[in-house]
């Protein structure tokens, strides 16, 4: 059966399943990235109910090196969190709308930093998946750990300028993640596979940019290790250019709590 196709505004959080991510007994070393204190002139997070149940979020500031921004979102101070979208750098706002009246929301920004592989083109044939594709398991689809011949690994990013939150972080290109290859499954699946060079990484994100956009967007977030995975595309991606990103999250913003009043409708 196909799987259901994503949402166009939402990002795909795609969390490896404990039987797919890694070869019995493979418990790798993984020394993450500090995440020292929020700096001055880091993002600062403001929100306000534009109704009862209607909420919009604004930032400033700036993280230079960054390559996006994530919004995340739960309902009890300790968590556990959402995330509500991956955003682009130059992004500075977010509307929540339709929330449960009468419950607490926090929320959170915190950047991203990391290389991305060299691109992919994609044309998927014209039409539909057919009769038989749509009756196919798309085991594919799943995200795996393929097993392959050692590589050497590499800090995702150089923060011998000063700490991961301090403005002074690049990415390192010996990190991204290499040989990225798109293998079209049927008239709206793709099944990517790539070489993990990343020594730290907090995760990967799939990102993609449609025939006639000028900017790649996420549209999977995979865990650490990862280096397969199916995509089910939407209409628009019949012909696009695809990425892989190894990333690891900066320090985060002020939390930010409101709470909803009577919906009213």
């Amino acid at each position: 059966m196909l799987p259901r196709p994503r949402p166009a505004a939402l990002v795909v959080l795609v969390l490896a399943l404990a039987g797919c991510t890694a070869s019995p007994g493979a418990a790798p070393d993984r020394a993450r990235a500090a995440r020292p204190a929020p700096h001055a002139g880091g993002p600062v997070l403001t929100g306000k109910l534009d109704s009862p149940v209607d909420v919009t979020l604004r930032w400033t500031g700036d993280e230079p090196g960054a390559a996006g921004r994530v919004l995340e979102f739960a309902t009890e101070s300790t968590g556990p969190y959402t995330v509500l979208e991956f955003l682009a750098p130059g992004r500075t706002d977010f509307e929540h709308p339709d929330l449960m009246p009468h419950t607490p929301f926090f929320y959170r920004l915190r950047p991203y930093f990391g290389p991305a592989s060299a691109p992919v083109e994609v044309t998927l044939p014209p039409g539909e998946p057919t009769a038989k594709d749509q009756e196919d398991d798309h085991t594919w689809t799943a995200p795996r750990t393929l097993d392959g011949p050692p590589v050497t690994t590499h800090p995702v990013v150089d923060t011998s300028g000063g700490p991961l939150s301090a403005g002074r972080t690049r990415a390192v290109d010996a990190a991204a993640p290499g040989g990225l290859r798109a293998t079209v499954m049927h008239a709206a699946g793709i099944r990517f596979t790539w070489t993990d060079h990343a020594a730290d990484e907090d995760g990967f994100l799939l990102e993609a940019r449609p025939s006639g956009s000028g900017t790649y967007h996420p549209v999977a977030v995979l865990d650490p290790d990862i280096n397969s995975f199916g995509l089910i595309t939407l209409p628009e991606e019949k012909r696009a250019s695809y990425r892989v990103r190894a990333f690891v999250y900066g320090e985060q913003s002020n939390v930010v709590r409101l709470e909803t009043g009577s919906d009213g409708r």
